[in-house]
């Protein structure tokens, strides 16, 4: 007779079809294996070797944050009593921490011996790091000497005895730690020093000309610590590092009473602080009843303790680059690059007019920031913009963007600002911005509990006599003058009214926290953007279906949402062909014979960060998309998130030809097999190597070579001035059927001006509300763009 669980269990089976397993793989196992891809570059040989350096230390930086928030989170789950299973790959909570653990040691073995290797030939280069054991007599009396005047001052020694309890050991800092041997007949006890962080980490020593020498702080103190402790003597030493679980809600810990939503997030960030312990690292070498009292003080287990032989936190690598040698920059660092200029914009002319006759398109890091922040600044001063409204995630420090907001803001402008507080390890900064626009007079809304906001969207609003119009920029990436030189992304600057639209009712949604907006031309999580992704996997399953040639492109950073998996994986059973590039994580295994097989997944892991998203439908991509959504539920479904249409020909182009590139690189890709492991793609016989970063700069600087130089004339330009012409560009066919007529639009009243004197870019005006001078060829036409029947079903599902 079975029992009342067995009925349910058997009931449970007849309701839901079980998981099918064989083509998914575990978040956190793919994630690991990206970061092993990006250890890769460290042992490429072809890399310069202060870069090699560098992806050694993004490796641990990487680590760092998934311990903070993945396993930090996990382990959470794995206290519970009914822990939730894995979608992907049917594990528990806790089964994921031990195949996580079980991996680490390989993982840090490996970053470990790379680093030491090329450590020795730096040192053989003169870029060299002292270590206490190898110091000559000059380097010890200068680090003494350094100690006693500048460190000892500084650093605060703690005896931890029965009335001196064990301290809060803040999350990611450094800390000294030994066995001391007292003078009575105490125990062994422990000591501790923290590393100041108001010091510098590097300490230059002095070294030949042409060299570069260098000492760790915590190497200084290493090499003094006998006078640290007064009578006790050391018995050990080592760094020690405790990465503590930073996967905490902050929706989650609710909003006091009359706190202002700032307040709350200061006192989120500070119990971050003090948040459960996940691992312990320790480089150098305690005796174990040492090392066991830390272990037990921060109550974990011995898997979780990780021991190596080199520095802790390579953070400090980024800052010793411009120390090095001029004559040896060359061999060890990467050619410098700088963004080039867009070819198709005239920098010496008003941005807002040449959006107006024409679509733009970014392409960072190859081409520069400036046409965006230009346009920015220029509306600030512009009499005619009435408004600014922009959408802020991650922010530079030192903002030019945030400063035109606030200049706009003081010039009378109305300026609205959702400033997301909740940009994990980017609140602070968050925090300090928000508090200045508000401050200028910006008017700063945060984003709705419970969804971050995501997406990277900006629109300046300007008046003509009783006309409107609306320029709307969208990016993949954010709004984020030092990320634009370092991540790959794009951003379409427009004036095409449908958008324009849709970004004006999307802003008024946000301030009324409305998340289920309908929307005509963008897709718009949580609410409409899946939906949009299903009905273009729709349409090309029914075109397979029918025999018709049929594909799919995406371009994200992870892929981890199980109902766009399983409809992927139902597009190649259809025989649609499905190319994928992901950077980082692939919970879908492609090439499973009967379920993946028509699928194929690569990566790009190289001088950039690849950070683009771009989904593209049918064999000529007639339907393009870029967002700033990856195909994650906590996008898809937890976050705000839009995804706009590339309708611009020249635009579309573009980033097809991008794209195409990408798909051609056989030297820095990498692809995914069926077992979820990244290989070298194979190059045919004969095939030359391509690097689709190392051509894009090639592309970009030869692009800004061949654009026309900037005429300034002295009289007004004539209506339909040619505007700066892209390189030619392969055509993408785009499918285009037009809707039903909709009633024409009564014209809005125009006010004729005379068109001023053209004027060169220039410098902020003097005065707070002169205008910057600039054509005016005209309001763009209310019909300008492609709209079309098939984008409109794709986004909204009607065909009328």
């Amino acid at each position: 007779m079975p029992s009342k669980i067995e009925k349910k269990q058997a009931a449970a089976k007849l309701r839901k079809p079980p998981r099918d397993f064989s083509y998914t793989q575990n978040r956190e196992l793919s994630w690991l294996r990206f970061d092993n891809r990006v250890l890769d570059e460290a042992f490429d040989e072809t890399v310069p070797l202060f870069e090699r350096l560098k992806f050694v230390s993004i490796f641990e930086s990487n680590l760092d944050e998934f311990l903070m928030v993945r396993v930090g989170g996990l382990s959470d789950l794995a206290e519970l009593k009914k822990q939730p299973v894995d979608n992907k790959s049917n594990m528990t909570a806790s089964e994921q921490v031990d195949a996580v653990m079980a991996e680490m040691p390989g993982l840090l073995t490996r970053w470990e011996s790379i680093f030491k290797s090329i450590e020795g030939k730096l040192d053989t280069l003169g870029v060299h790091r002292a270590r206490i054991d190898s110091l000559t007599p000059e380097e010890r009396t200068f680090v003494t000497r350094y100690f006693q005047a500048y460190v000892s001052p500084v650093i605060s020694p703690l005896v931890i005895d029965p009335r001196h309890p064990f301290p809060n050991l803040r999350n990611g800092a450094l800390y000294l730690a030994c066995g001391l041997d007292g003078a009575t007949d105490e125990e062994s006890l422990l000591g501790l020093i923290e590393i100041p962080t108001s010091m510098n980490r590097v300490v230059e020593i002095p070294s030949p000309t042409g060299t570069y020498s260098y000492i760790l702080l915590e190497d200084v103190i290493l090499a003094c610590l006998d006078s640290c402790f007064g009578s006790y003597k050391p018995l050990d030493r080592a760094l020690i590092r405790v990465t503590r679980n930073a996967d905490i809600d902050p929706d989650g810990e609710g909003v006091e009473e009359e706190e202002d939503y700032r307040q709350h997030m200061k006192r989120i960030l500070k119990k971050r602080l003090r948040l459960q312990p996940v691992v312990l690292a320790v480089s150098g070498s305690l005796e174990k009843a040492t090392l066991k009292t830390i272990r037990k003080a921060l109550e974990l287990s011995r898997r979780s303790v990780f021991t190596c032989d080199i520095p802790l936190d390579l953070g400090y690598v980024f800052g010793i680059e411009g120390k090095i040698p001029e004559h040896l920059r060359n061999e060890l660092l990467f050619t410098p690059f700088r963004p080039q200029p867009n070819p198709t914009i005239d920098m010496t002319r008003s941005i807002r007019e040449q959006v107006l006759q024409h679509d733009k398109l970014l392409f960072y890091p190859y081409e520069a920031m400036n046409p965006f922040l230009d346009l920015v600044h220029e509306a600030a001063y512009d009499p005619e913009c009435i408004s600014l409204r922009i959408t802020l995630y991650r922010v530079a420090k030192q903002s030019r963007l945030c400063e035109s907001l606030i200049d706009a803001a003081e010039n009378g402008k109305e300026v609205t600002v959702l400033m997301e507080l909740r940009a994990r390890f980017d609140e602070q900064n968050n925090i300090e911005w928000a508090e200045r626009l508000e401050e200028a007079g910006c008017t700063v809304i945060y984003g709705s509990e419970g969804f971050k906001c995501h997406s990277k969207i900006c629109q300046l609003t300007y008046r003509e006599g009783m006309a409107l119009t609306r320029l709307t920029l969208l990016g993949t990436g954010n709004f984020n003058e030092k990320t634009a030189k370092l991540y790959s992304d794009f951003m379409l600057m427009t004036a095409h009214p449908g958008i324009g639209e849709d970004a004006n009712l999307f802003f008024r949604n946000l301030s009324l926290g409305n998340l289920r907006g309908d929307y005509r031309f963008l897709g718009v999580a949580p609410v409409g953007l899946k939906p949009l992704i299903m009905r273009g996997l729709d349409r090309e399953i029914q075109r397979a279906l029918a025999g018709e040639p049929a594909r799919v492109f995406f371009k994200l950073n992870s892929l981890t949402d199980r109902e766009v998996i399983d409809k992927i994986a139902e597009a190649s059973c259809a025989g649609v062909r499905v190319d994928m590039i992901i950077r980082g994580i692939s919970c879908l295994k492609p090439g499973v014979p009967g379920k993946t097989e028509n699928v194929h997944v690569r990566s790009i892991v190289g001088r950039f960060l690849e950070h683009a998203r771009v989904y593209a439908f049918g064999v000529d991509s007639d339907m393009i998309y870029l967002s700033s959504a990856d195909m994650m539920t906590r996008n898809t479904e937890h976050r705000v998130e839009i995804a706009f249409p590339v309708l611009d020909p020249t635009c579309r182009a573009l980033v097809h030809e991008y794209m195409g590139m990408q798909l051609r690189d056989n030297v820095k890709a990498r692809s995914l097999t069926s077992n979820g492991t990244w290989v070298p793609v194979e190059r045919a016989e004969g095939e030359k190597p391509f690097n689709s970063q190392e051509a894009l700069l090639e592309r970009a600087y030869r692009n800004a070579e061949a654009a026309p130089e900037p005429v300034i004339e002295a009289e007004p330009a004539p209506e339909g001035e040619p505007q700066p012409v892209a390189p030619k560009v392969q055509e993408v066919q785009a499918t285009v059927i037009e809707p039903e007529p909709a009633p024409a639009p009564q014209p809005d009243p125009q006010v004729i001006k005379p068109a001023p004197e053209t004027s060169a870019r220039r410098d902020k005006p003097a005065g707070k509300t002169k205008a910057i001078e600039r054509h005016r060829p005209g309001r763009v036409r209310m019909g300008l763009g492609l709209i079309g029947l098939g984008l409109k079903t794709l986004i909204t599902g009607k065909t009328k």
